[in-house]
């Protein structure tokens, strides 16, 4: 656990006040929460939560309860009424933003209410699908931030996107060549995440929309830090282009994961895994897990099984039911608890008992990850998770399902050196089935082969690096203590402005 300066503040003053929105989906909420918990334990904030009760799920609710502190205020927005507006067909970013749209035209009224008699808002902070709340914050002078959430670079293809969009005929899969974001790495057409893969759907003019309004942010907040991507936050912060647009300043103020959830947890899933565990070599165990909505078909969770199987390697598998979406589980995270078995291959449970574990829907992921059996992680390479394995020093394999994942699984092997990819994406940006032979190489390679061991040393190069960012004099603790320590100068002058107002 990183070291930091402690509480920073007066305590005999008035603690500034910011607020926070984000969309639906663990995936926004975590690192928004993890920023919410620091402005308060590390700064001497108290901030307002709000929570789009919209589509909810228990995994929401009980990790929003589950750290309870007198600074930290949990406000429910209350639910949208969404009918006629979703439908079955609607894709997961369609479906979002649409409740996020219904969900936020209260908002007004709730900023105007003094958010039960607590000060005004020196900031409101924001992730990147909740952007409908810039004018109403305008109107009431609450400068508004944005904390993009996923990898700086898909920051730095979004803040481009309008102007592709402009510029570019067609559509970009079928570019002859690779990306050139200004001042950038490459990026390969078959890396474009899932919303800009078809500019006639709504997904992409939803995501357009989105990004086309970053420019209004007063700052963009990122969860990275400058050794895990220095080129991408070199490439906005010097390229002309990224001036010209303009870009807000942008902070990078990351790794903000997950806390380490209790070991003593009472939930019997949680128990199992770390007895489970306890009993295994040091960096023996391969952590499967592809994230909060992940889902593989039936035919490839068929084949990963057994690609685990003849690799002979110690797994805990978190076994999901299998779906052609693969995203099936993102609303539903915390539901589905059926048995494994019933979609697994005959048998799979029964021969590979001595050496694996598999659970159902769910597991402690960051438990899992910190503990010293855990050698590897095989994973979606969603933002969050990737931060964790590497915060905990964990090499990956990527098995990119969907969203900007494709991307992060590129950089990740090709660029940072701390991932093997899975070939689960062709050449034209299909989804590929891999077959169990090459599973089991590609596990073998990582568990046990020198690829692996070149992987760790590199992935613990950078998990004494996130420790040391985000402590005491580290450039990510510093950053953030820059941005509230503007927040905390502008509360002041708004008190000032009110006490010298005639009564």
């Amino acid at each position: 656990m990183e070291t930091t300066c402690g509480e920073i503040g007066n305590e005999s003053s008035p603690k500034p006040h910011v607020g926070f929105l984000a969309s639906p989906g663990m995936g926004h909420i975590t690192p928004l929460f993890e920023l919410a918990l620091r402005l308060v334990t590390q700064h001497n904030f108290q901030v307002t939560f709000l929570v789009i009760t919209t589509d909810t799920t228990a995994a929401q609710y009980n990790y929003l309860h589950a750290t309870p502190h007198p600074d930290l205020h949990i406000v429910d927005l209350p639910p949208a009424d969404m009918s006629g507006l979703l439908f079955d067909d609607m894709k997961v970013l369609t479906r979002l933003c649409v409740i996020v749209q219904e969900s936020i035209r209260p908002l007004r009224s709730v900023l105007l209410s003094g958010l039960n008699n607590r000060p005004k808002l020196q900031a409101f902070i924001i992730d990147i699908f909740c952007t409908g709340v810039f004018d109403t914050c305008k109107d009431l002078s609450i400068p508004v931030y944005s904390f993009f959430t996923a990898s700086t670079i898909l920051l730095a293809f979004s803040l481009y996107l309008p102007t592709m969009d402009r510029e570019v005929e067609g559509e970009f899969v079928d570019l002859p060549e690779p990306i050139n974001v200004p001042g950038c790495n490459r990026i390969r057409t078959q890396d474009l995440l899932d919303q800009v893969r078809n500019r006639k759907i709504d997904e992409y003019k939803w995501y357009l929309m989105h990004v086309s309004r970053l420019s209004m942010a007063t700052g963009i907040l990122v969860n990275t830090w400058h050794d895990l991507e220095p080129e991408w936050l070199k490439g906005i912060k010097n390229e002309q282009f990224f001036v010209d647009i303009p870009t807000p300043p942008v902070y990078p103020i990351g790794p903000l994961t997950k806390r380490i959830e209790s070991a003593s947890d009472e939930n019997a899933d949680v128990k199992e895994v770390m007895s489970w565990l306890d009993k295994q070599p040091k960096d023996s165990v391969l952590f499967v897990a592809l994230g909060s909505g992940g889902t593989l078909t039936n035919l490839q969770l068929t084949e990963l099984a057994l690609g685990l199987e003849l690799s002979q390697q110690r797994f805990i598998l978190v076994a999901r039911t299998p779906s052609d979406s693969a995203f099936a589980a993102f609303f539903t995270v915390g539901v589905d608890s059926d048995d494994p078995r019933a979609y697994l291959p005959d048998g799979f449970v029964e021969r590979t008992k001595e050496v694996g574990l598999v659970v159902s829907s769910w597991a402690p992921q960051v438990v899992v990850l910190n503990h010293p059996s855990t050698g590897a992680f095989l994973s979606h390479c969603g933002w969050n998770s990737t931060l964790e394995s590497i915060k905990h020093g964990v090499p990956m394999i990527g098995w990119p399902l969907y969203a900007e994942q494709r991307m992060n699984a590129t950089m990740l092997s090709d660029e940072i050196g701390v991932a093997v990819k899975m070939p689960v994406v062709g050449e034209g940006g299909e989804t590929v089935v891999v077959g169990r032979k090459e599973i089991e190489q590609v596990v073998r390679a990582v568990m046990e082969g020198e690829e692996g061991r070149k992987l760790r040393r590199r992935v613990k190069e950078l998990e004494a690096s996130a420790r040391e960012t985000l402590s005491c004099g580290g450039s990510s603790y510093e950053t953030l203590a820059g941005v509230a320590e503007s927040w905390k100068r502008q509360g002041c002058a708004i008190t000032t402005r009110s006490c010298m107002e005639p009564g």
